[in-house]
């Protein structure tokens, strides 16, 4: 039975050059706004204001690529393969 199984089924997404620049992208400047927040290298004025903006750049940029890759059909949408 599959329901008894360890592990489970893997979902396939096919993703595009420019799809994953994006992602990559978010995560970068989320990344680059936490660690500007949690720097000394800036005055505490300009480092919150920069890591701020990028972190929620980032952040809310992110739910909307994330949303579009989930609702993407998967390569084979009547097969579901367990994961390997």
């Amino acid at each position: 039975m599959r329901g008894n199984e360890v592990g489970g089924t893997m979902m396939e997404r096919k993703l595009s050059i420019a799809d994953l620049i994006l992602i990559a992208g978010t995560r970068v400047a989320l990344g680059a706004g936490v660690g500007l927040l949690l720097s000394n290298k800036l005055s505490k004025d300009q480092r919150n204001a920069a890591g701020l903006a990028l972190a929620l750049v980032g952040g809310l940029t992110t739910i909307p690529l994330v949303l579009g890759v989930i609702g993407k059909k998967s390569a084979s949408a009547t097969e579901i393969r367990p994961a390997a």
